[in-house]
């Protein structure tokens, strides 16, 4: 895992159904990387730099990322698991540009019975990620979770940790054709 960079999966979760997605995804991860994993209210202000990519989920609210007012109503619906002042939203608006090849993957939880609606958390999010200049390893994915508090299916869970598997390996691959590309300049 040394020639592997770090990951760092940062996630929002209302009821606790994203956070699950985010620790199967982490632990599909670690396969191939040292994997961190953390909530976006303890999230650091920069991106370390020994991060070669930065995971960021959170649940579908209003067709994008949760805002301060949706959340405010998941907290008015049952028990929540995290603060509800700091999203992925404001998390990323406060995000420095990225000053270096740090890649992202995005993800996102949907209720199952609405998989057809427009918008995406996760669309959003790598939107934004975007436009600070982060490069992205993969397209967004949505996982689903029975209602809009829960629960979620194993299968979904099995699912993202081989989502994780998956982004292992691709950053495994993005790191070696970088450091190729610098073997080359180098000579």
């Amino acid at each position: 895992m040394s020639e592997t960079p770090r990951a760092l999966v940062v996630y929002e979760s209302m009821f606790g159904n994203t956070w699950k997605v985010a620790a199967a995804i982490r632990d599909g991860l670690t396969t191939a990387s040292d994997t961190d994993l953390v909530r976006v209210d303890r999230a650091p202000a920069e991106i370390p730099a020994d991060v070669g990519l930065l995971v960021v989920g959170g649940p579908t609210h209003a067709f994008s990322m949760s805002r301060p007012s949706t959340r405010a109503d998941a907290a008015h619906q049952d028990e929540v698991v995290m603060p509800v002042e700091t999203g992925i939203r404001e998390w990323l608006e406060e995000l420095p540009h990225s000053t270096r090849s740090t890649l992202t993957a995005t993800f996102d939880t949907r209720i199952t019975k609405v998989r057809r609606l427009p918008g995406s958390a996760a669309r959003s999010a790598a939107k934004m990620l975007r436009r600070r200049d982060f490069r992205q390893l993969t397209a967004p994915m949505s996982f689903y979770v029975d209602d809009t508090t829960g629960p979620i299916e194993e299968q979904e869970l099995a699912r993202a940790r081989q989502w994780g598997v998956d982004l292992g390996a691709e950053l495994r691959s993005a790191s070696a054709q970088a450091r190729l590309r610098k073997h080359d300049i180098d000579r």
